[in-house]
C-alpha cells in the first residue's frame, strides 16, 4: 500500500482559500441551488458494519450519487460555478444588481442565448456544467478524451460533444485552446498559473455537501467526524471538503487521508516531492473520474496544508468496495457507487490493514470516520461486470422490501 504521511510546515490556508472553502462558503452557494427547484439534502448513512470490519468507531458516509438527481456530488460545482459567473456578466451587462430568481428572466434568457459555456470533463463535472447552462438558457459545450465510454458521454446532456484524442490532460488543454479562440467561457474544474478564479468557484459549491455531512453527524447524535477518507483526481473535490472541514473543526481536530488510483496518481506524486508534479500513466483505471495526471493548482496549495497522508489503491481495492456497500449484510439496503465514488472506502479498507499505519493516524475504535460515495454506477454496465447485480436490483429491491436504511435526510 503507497502512504504518504505529511506533514505541512504551514498548516493554515491563505486568506483567499479560507474566503473560499470556509465556514461562510456554503451559505453563499446554497441560494443557487433554488434554481434547480425543489432540492433534497443527500443522505448521510451509518455502515456499522463497515466500522466493525476497519475496528473504527463509527463509519458514515455521505451519498451523492442521490445529489440533484445528476448522480454525483459534480452537480454542486460545475453548475453553481456557471450560475455565479453568469450572475457577474448579466450584473456588468445590466449595469446594476441582479437577484439570484431574476437570472432566468425573460431578460436573462436574451442576454444567455449569446453565451457558450465549455469544460472537459471525465463524465461529471461537464454534465454539471451542461446542466447549469442549460437552466439558464445558455450553451454548453464539452469536451471528452477517449477513455470516457459512449455511456458517459451520452449522459452528458450537452449541446455538443466533443471527443479528444488522448487522456484527461489532453481533453483540458484543447477545451482550453478552443474556448479562448471562439470566446467561450471555459469552466474548468483543475487550475494552473493565470487560472484559478474558476475552479475555486467549482470548489466552492462542494462545500456545501461538507457543511450538510457536519450538521447531520450531530441529527445522529455524534461528535463530528475525527477522519476524512477523500477521493482525488485533479483534487477539486477533496481541497474543498478538506478545507472545510480544517476551517469549521479546527486543523488540529480532524485527520484527512487522500485516496487516489495507483495508477493516475499526481497528488501522491506531488505530496512525495512537496511540490507539483505530474503523473505518467502506464494503463487506464477503472476509476474513470479519478483519472487525472495533473494537480489542479489551486487544490494542492489546500492539501499542502490541510490534508495528512496520501495513498494509492489498485484496481481490485475499488472492486472490493464496491462490493462492499452493495452487499452489505443482515439484509441492510445496498448502495450503489461508482467504481470512483468507493474509492474512499477502498482506502479505509486498505489502511485498516496497516497497524503502523492506524498507530500513525491515530485510526482505532474511538474514530469516527466520514466517507463520501462521489457518484453512482455512471456506467451500469461497467458497475454491472464488476458487482454482479445491476445498479436497479441493489438499491431497489431490498427497498421495496421496506429495510431500514439507517439514513438521516
Amino acid at each position: 500500500m503507497p502512504l504518504h504521511f505529511h506533514k505541512a510546515a504551514d498548516r493554515q490556508m491563505n486568506e483567499a482559500d479560507r474566503r473560499t472553502m470556509g465556514v461562510d462558503a456554503p451559505d453563499i452557494v446554497r441560494p443557487f441551488l433554488s434554481l434547480w427547484g425543489r432540492t433534497e439534502t443527500p443522505p448521510l448513512i451509518s455502515l456499522p458494519e463497515l466500522a466493525k470490519h476497519t475496528g473504527t468507531g463509527h463509519v458514515l458516509l455521505k451519498d451523492e450519487g442521490q445529489r440533484l438527481n445528476q448522480g454525483s456530488f459534480k452537480a454542486l460545482g460545475g453548475a453553481y460555478a456557471v450560475m455565479a459567473i453568469f450572475k457577474s456578466m448579466l450584473e456588468e451587462h445590466l449595469g446594476s444588481e441582479v437577484g439570484i430568481a431574476q437570472l432566468t428572466s425573460p431578460t436573462a434568457r436574451e442576454f444567455a442565448r449569446s453565451m457558450t459555456f465549455c469544460c472537459a470533463t471525465d463524465g461529471n463535472h461537464g454534465k454539471s456544467v451542461a446542466a447549469g447552462a442549460r437552466l439558464l438558457g445558455c450553451r454548453a459545450v464539452i469536451f471528452v478524451h477517449g477513455g470516457v465510454t459512449a455511456a458517459r458521454a451520452a449522459a452528458i446532456g450537452a449541446d455538443e460533444v466533443i471527443r479528444v484524442e488522448g487522456n484527461y490532460d489532453h481533453s483540458v488543454a484543447e477545451a482550453e485552446r478552443i474556448s479562448a479562440e471562439r470566446k467561450w467561457i471555459l469552466v474548468s474544474d483543475t487550475s494552473w498559473p493565470g487560472y484559478e478564479t474558476i475552479p475555486s468557484l467549482v470548489a466552492q459549491g462542494y462545500t456545501v455537501l461538507a457543511d450538510e455531512a457536519l450538521q447531520q453527524f450531530a441529527l445522529q447524535g455524534l461528535q463530528p467526524p475525527t477522519h476524512a477518507f477523500l477521493q482525488a483526481g485533479v483534487g477539486g473535490f477533496a481541497s474543498s471538503v478538506s478545507g472545510h472541514l480544517s476551517e469549521a473543526l479546527g486543523r488540529d481536530n480532524i485527520t484527512t487521508i487522500i485516496v487516489e488510483p495507483d495508477r493516475a496518481a499526481c497528488l501522491f506524486e506531488t505530496a512525495r516531492a512537496g511540490e507539483l508534479r505530474s503523473f505518467t500513466p502506464t494503463q487506464p483505471t477503472i476509476m474513470a473520474m479519478l483519472e487525472c495526471y495533473k494537480p489542479s493548482l489551486v487544490a494542492w496549495r489546500i492539501l499542502q496544508r490541510t490534508a495528512d497522508a496520501f495513498m494509492t489503491v489498485s484496481e481490485e481495492d475499488a472492486k472490493n468496495a464496491m462490493r462492499s456497500l452493495a452487499f452489505r449484510g443482515q439484509r441492510r439496503q445496498g448502495i450503489v457507487a461508482g467504481e470512483s465514488g468507493a474509492a474512499g472506502l477502498a482506502g479505509l479498507q486498505v489502511l485498516s490493514r496497516d497497524a503502523n499505519a492506524r498507530a500513525i493516524l491515530k485510526l482505532d475504535e474511538h474514530s469516527r470516520v466520514l466517507l463520501v460515495n462521489t457518484e453512482t454506477a455512471t456506467d451500469p454496465a461497467s458497475y454491472e461486470e464488476i458487482v454482479g447485480a445491476s445498479p436497479q436490483s441493489i438499491s431497489g429491491v431490498l427497498a421495496r422490501k421496506g429495510t431500514p436504511t439507517a439514513q438521516v435526510q
